[in-house]
């Protein structure tokens, strides 16, 4: 019996589930673990492998999150900062969320692996948030679902119609279009050359009114372009400029990779920025310099003087 080819997508359930990429690796590793050592029990005649392989890996999940908070963004702590200049003070007692790195995995591109609607799902109860996923982004039935769960129809139903009413409330509908459309890349690549040359004026052109920028684990978080262009300023004047920009994909959603320039020469790595990009301008930029993260995407640490080429 063959279990690896489930496992891109037992990685982006789990994902789902505990909004953490370091977390569903273990958990879904856990979870292909549990079913080979149980594979002389399965029967055919009662599941498929696959709805088997996600009845093993809710429990598994459901059993990480007991007693867990959500993994949040700073968004979801508080009203938006004014304060532009506030000191950077990290928050790592907060168990952020983190971002996906799905072009790694054969995983498919879509508006349910996005930042905001994992980070939505957080506000869920653990089996509201299982019923949601099961039910609408892998599209069991109802009665597959009331098995992976072992309770009834009737309380998968409740239950997804509760989670639906909470994601409505939490206002999470943000236009989601594939990193690869033109329009959206057109976008992000005019970001990036705006970001490269340190041109604010350049990248508030290419912002939303009302955009968003969090830098997580910073509990400080922005509103509106007139703030993120003063926040950038302030960038730009304690990193300098020249900075060079990688494009690839988190969530499936575009970002950037983003080098600032070294005083000997070569770029380091300084921030992972996953942008959301609504009709044809940046609405949200979420910015992660968590090392972690970096690792989790492969990202080279340094671009050598001379050849903006990755070193590994």
């Amino acid at each position: 019996m063959e279990f690896e080819p489930y496992r891109g997508e037992l990685l982006a359930f789990c994902y789902r589930m505990l909004g953490s990429y370091h977390e569903a690796e273990d958990l879904a590793q856990e979870t292909l673990l549990r079913a080979w050592k149980a594979r002389d029990r399965y029967d055919p005649a009662r599941a498929s492998v696959r709805t088997w392989l996600y009845r093993i890996a809710t429990n598994v999940c459901l059993t990480a999150l007991q007693g867990r908070g959500r993994r949040p963004l700073p968004s979801g702590l508080g009203a938006p900062s004014d304060d532009w200049g506030a000191p950077l003070t990290p928050a790592l007692d907060v168990p952020w969320l983190e971002p996906f790195p799905e072009a790694r995995f054969d995983v498919e591109v879509r508006a349910d692996l996005r930042l905001a609607w994992v980070a939505a799902t957080q506000l869920l109860p653990a089996r509201q948030r299982a019923v949601l996923v099961l039910r609408e982004v892998l599209e069991f039935s109802a009665a597959e679902v009331a098995g992976q769960l072992g309770t009834t129809v009737a309380a998968v139903n409740s239950a997804l119609q509760r989670a639906r009413a909470t994601l409505a409330a939490a206002g999470d509908a943000e236009e989601f279009r594939e990193p690869g459309d033109p329009g959206v890349r057109a976008v992000v690549q005019r970001y990036a050359r705006a970001f490269e040359a340190a041109d604010v004026p350049a990248l508030v052109r290419l912002l939303a009114e009302d955009a968003v920028l969090e830098m997580p684990p910073v509990p400080l978080w922005f509103r509106g372009s007139g703030d993120y262009a003063l926040f950038m300023e302030r960038v730009f004047r304690t990193r300098g400029t020249g900075w060079a920009l990688r494009e690839l994909t988190a969530n499936g959603q575009p970002a950037l990779a983003a080098y600032v320039r070294e005083t000997g020469g070569g770029h380091r790595l300084h921030t992972l920025q996953v942008l959301t990009v609504t009709d044809g301008l940046v609405a949200r930029n979420v910015v992660f310099a968590d090392p972690v993260v970096f690792d989790a995407f492969a990202l080279p640490r340094r671009l050598p003087a001379g050849n903006l080429a990755p070193e590994r």
